[in-house]
């Protein structure tokens, strides 16, 4: 019966140290995440129709549609300056036929162009080529 006691009571303790090792790890793993993770981009921080020189008609859903290109592009690479690169005059810089690129987008260039055309006013076909 004292050697059966000795083995649980090994058990118990060798199982609660891993379970505390596991909780300790995963509290480190939330609190790293935490210290490192990026900051979301708030609406406060979004660039607005005018502050990317866009010209033509102001539609929410069509800039939202193409600034969320850009967001992707940015949780994709996690390179700060990407995402006002690529909305930097209206959608109209390599860094966003980059982007499009990247996310292999390209099967919807077409409306893409038309998107752009509507917010900047632009002839689409100088647009993105």
């Amino acid at each position: 019966m004292n050697k059966f006691k000795k083995i649980f009571q090994m058990m118990y303790s060798r199982n609660f140290i891993i379970t505390l090792v596991a909780v300790a790890t995963l509290v480190s793993i939330v609190q790293i995440q935490q210290i490192f993770a990026l900051p979301q981009h708030t609406m406060a921080r979004r660039s607005t129709f005018f502050d990317i020189e866009c010209k033509g008609v102001y539609n929410k859903s069509i800039f939202f549609r193409l600034d969320r290109v850009c967001d992707d592009c940015y949780s994709l690479f996690r390179e700060p300056q990407l995402h006002t690169l690529c909305k930097n005059q209206c959608f109209t810089t390599m860094y966003f036929k980059g982007c499009l690129d990247a996310l292999h987008l390209n099967d919807e260039i077409e409306d893409i162009k038309q998107y752009i055309k509507l917010l900047n006013g632009a002839d689409p076909n100088s647009i993105v080529e």
